[in-house]
């Protein structure tokens, strides 16, 4: 039994602050922020140029449209944290893992990965959820992220499938090359079935071992209405929230707006971001979307549209991101949670970058 000492101290510890004791922290962590912006300016990272941009930008877009997309891209966000919520409680029934802490982890993940190159926030979310979650191992975890990836594989190929068949001629294929070439085409039939033996060999072991990993912390598939309802539905809701604000942009930047348009931006932003070379993927992205708009609007008018979007909707992720990991753990506690992750994450990154090119490396030999 806690003394009425404990019990008083832990009041006074729970109880609020003073609005003045409030309002001079506040004060002194956006004196603290402003200053870290200014530090990192100076050694060289480019803060202030996209302050200027952002700002820049901000002022070419119409207000609806600004409000419009930050609403969309919260429901993105919130939509597709709810589908972690499902698979992490039914991997793991004996924890009780509320809702906030993992949409404020998959947020924080969203924001850094629009700063961040190779995906780090999707590691620092990861770790997150092993560290939030009692008993959670990494690999576990790593299978739930696999889970959770596969209503947004499945949408991205429709996607791909789409534009492949309505791009002119795609699927057109001479019916009389069969008549003129019958060797040529047994020839190729052959070769495509070879090719397609070889690459089933060559990953059978490897898609046992996904299947393995799966099955660790992907317990939802083995409940389809469940992976239905709380995981696929969700991701479909957020992917069209996605397509929606990439709608929203393109009329604010009076760019036509069709579906076909529509789902080509969004492919082409989804593949810079699987390429993410540069601090989210910025310059990819304008030139993939140039590519993509190039019959129905200016060079100029593109890479606007582009920049303008990435820039509004990283902001947002990154004020959203924020907010919530204080709202979840507290100014100190968020921050020193956000400073092991991060630590954590990138030695996962770098062992499993490791890993890989030794076996490469061994392939070789």
């Amino acid at each position: 039994m806690p003394s009425s000492g404990d019990t008083a101290s832990e009041a006074g510890a729970d109880a609020p602050r003073p609005l003045r004791e409030r309002a001079v922290r506040s004060v002194a962590w956006l004196a603290a922020f402003g200053l870290a912006l200014l530090i990192v300016n100076e050694i060289g990272v480019p803060v202030g140029k996209w302050i200027s941009d952002f700002l820049k930008q901000l002022g070419e877009v119409p207000v609806s449209a600004i409000v419009a997309g930050v609403v969309l891209e919260t429901a993105q966000t919130t939509l597709a944290a709810l589908s972690w919520l499902t698979i992490l409680r039914v991997a793991f029934p004996d924890t009780q893992i509320p809702f906030r802490p993992i949409l404020a982890s998959y947020a924080l993940g969203v924001g850094l990965n629009g700063f961040l190159i190779g995906n780090v926030g999707t590691w620092v979310m990861l770790v997150m959820f092993g560290t939030l979650i009692a008993g959670a191992t990494f690999a576990a975890i790593m299978s739930g992220f696999v889970v959770q990836k596969i209503p947004f594989t499945v949408l991205s190929i429709a996607s791909y499938a789409y534009l492949f068949a309505t791009v002119n001629g795609a699927l057109s294929f001479e019916g009389n090359f069969i008549s003129r070439h019958p060797w040529g085409t047994v020839v190729l039939i052959g070769l495509v079935a070879v090719a397609i033996v070889v690459l089933v060999r060559r990953y059978w072991a490897r898609l046992a071992k996904l299947r393995e990993q799966i099955a660790s912390g992907g317990a939802v598939l083995g409940r389809p209405r469940r992976f239905l309802v709380g995981v696929f539905l969700p991701q479909l809701g957020s992917y069209a929230a996605r397509l929606a604000i990439v709608a929203v942009f393109l009329a604010a930047y009076s760019i036509p707006v069709s579906f076909h348009t529509t789902v080509a931006v969004t492919t082409a932003n989804s593949i810079s971001k699987s390429v993410n070379v540069t601090p989210g993927s910025a310059g990819v992205t304008q030139a993939l979307n140039v590519v993509v708009l190039q019959r129905v609007t200016s060079k100029a008018n593109a890479t606007a549209y582009s920049a303008g979007q990435q820039l509004i909707i990283t902001a947002w992720d990154a004020v959203f991101a924020m907010g919530l990991v204080a709202w979840a753990f507290g100014w100190a506690g968020g921050r020193d949670l956000v400073r092991q992750s991060y630590g954590v994450a990138r030695v996962k990154e770098d062992e499993l970058r490791r890993q890989r090119h030794e076996r490469r490396a061994a392939r070789r030999k």
